[in-house]
């Protein structure tokens, strides 16, 4: 057979979304990273603040280290059950289709972190680095920069780019937030919420899983913060978008003419201007394929943000340790999150993007710090020696 009519699979045609995906997600990690690099060196920028990861235990340095494990476990306990309570109120709300109201939930947490956690790092930076701003200008600027980031966020008629820059906005300010929690803590809560993530996307009563087939049996669009990848663009035809949509048959025998598992392309005609202007999810009829991260209906590769957020959580935290550790870290997370959309090809369904990085980054990190430890201990014996 000529190579140049070999069938390509599933992997080879989704490699520039796979890029697309890795790109922001490696943006938002390395910004986080330095944001700790520079402002965790001050004292002044690392508040003590109390919330819902630490309102069950204050970790202090004279505890010992069992005292601290058993109280990252209460604290990562307790934000866990109000993750999950808060996502059944969700797929609740979304029920009785209170659609409106969760969309100016979503909008005024955007605005929360965009104002008030980007106006306090703002600050820090400003402090760290002298720059001179009187009060009225840098008012102005973050009301400005909330303002469109919220619209950006929300409004389908903001240019893709824009959508996509805020979203790492909005990962990098969270992210960094969470790497001001205790030690113990944040680890403990970073395998927790791996562990949760498994079980609220795969389990049939999970509420990821529920919320996702309530949306796609509507045919709706969820208004959560969803990081996606633009779709692939027939650049031989500049008036048509290529999509590609899995399609699991529900029926096998009553779908004979199409190919079980495979990719399928729908031309989809793009709206007026530059930007995509199709909905996010398309009506499949009794084709209809749980969606997660990987391909939704629009043919983009789509991730929560709140993966874009721990990832960067885990990085974060290994750059107050050594940069070294950070690159360990980083390798394992794009590593895990490879192997996710490669099982995602694999199975076509909706799967949880934070256990295989998640774990392995925390791997990585026990084992470069604990290899490290050793080395350099090894390294001043023998200096001493000589």
């Amino acid at each position: 057979m000529d190579q140049s009519q070999r069938p390509k699979g599933i992997l080879h045609s989704l490699g520039e979304e796979i890029i697309r995906i890795i790109t922001p997600v490696s943006i938002c990690m390395f910004l986080v990273v330095i944001l700790v690099s520079i402002l965790d060196a001050d004292s002044s920028s690392s508040p003590s603040f109390t919330t819902i990861a630490t309102i069950a235990y204050d970790e202090t340095t004279s505890d010992t280290e069992w005292d601290k494990f058993k109280g990252a476990l209460l604290n990562s306990l307790v934000f866990v059950t109000v993750v999950t309570l808060v996502t059944f109120l969700l797929v609740l709300l979304f029920y009785f289709r209170c659609t409106g109201f969760l969309k100016y939930y979503m909008g005024f947490s955007a605005f929360l972190v965009l104002g008030f956690m980007g106006g306090e790092i703002a600050l820090f930076l400003i402090q760290v680095f002298n720059f001179a701003i009187d009060c009225f200008t840098y008012v102005l600027l973050l009301f400005n920069f909330t303002i469109v980031g919220v619209l950006a966020v929300f409004m389908s008629k903001i240019p893709i780019f824009l959508t996509q820059s805020y979203m790492v906005i909005i990962g990098v300010l969270t992210a960094y937030w969470f790497t001001m929690l205790p030690e113990w803590t944040t680890w403990v809560l970073l395998v927790a919420m791996a562990l949760y993530d498994l079980a609220a996307v795969l389990l049939p009563v999970g509420p990821l899983r529920l919320l996702v087939e309530l949306a796609i049996s509507r045919d709706e669009d969820i208004p959560a913060l969803v990081y996606e990848a633009r779709p692939i663009i027939d650049h031989g035809n500049t008036t048509i978008v290529q999509r590609r949509v899995w399609r699991e048959p529900v029926n096998p025998e009553s779908h004979i003419e199409s190919s079980q598992n495979e990719v399928s392309i729908a031309n989809v005609e793009e709206g007026e201007g530059d930007e995509l202007r199709a909905p996010l999810m398309e009506p499949l009829g009794e084709n209809m394929a749980l969606e997660g991260i990987g391909l939704g209906a629009s043919g983009a590769i789509k991730l929560g943000l709140g993966d874009f957020i721990f990832y960067s959580v885990l990085v974060g935290r290994a750059a107050m340790y050594d940069f070294m550790t950070v690159y360990a870290c980083y390798l394992a997370i794009i590593a895990g999150l490879g192997i996710t959309l490669i099982l995602l090809a694999l199975y076509q369904k909706a799967l949880p993007a934070l256990p295989v990085s998640v774990l392995l980054g925390v791997l990585f990190y026990v084992l470069t710090r604990v290899f490290l430890e050793e080395f350099i201990v090894q390294c001043s014996s023998n200096l001493l020696m000589f």
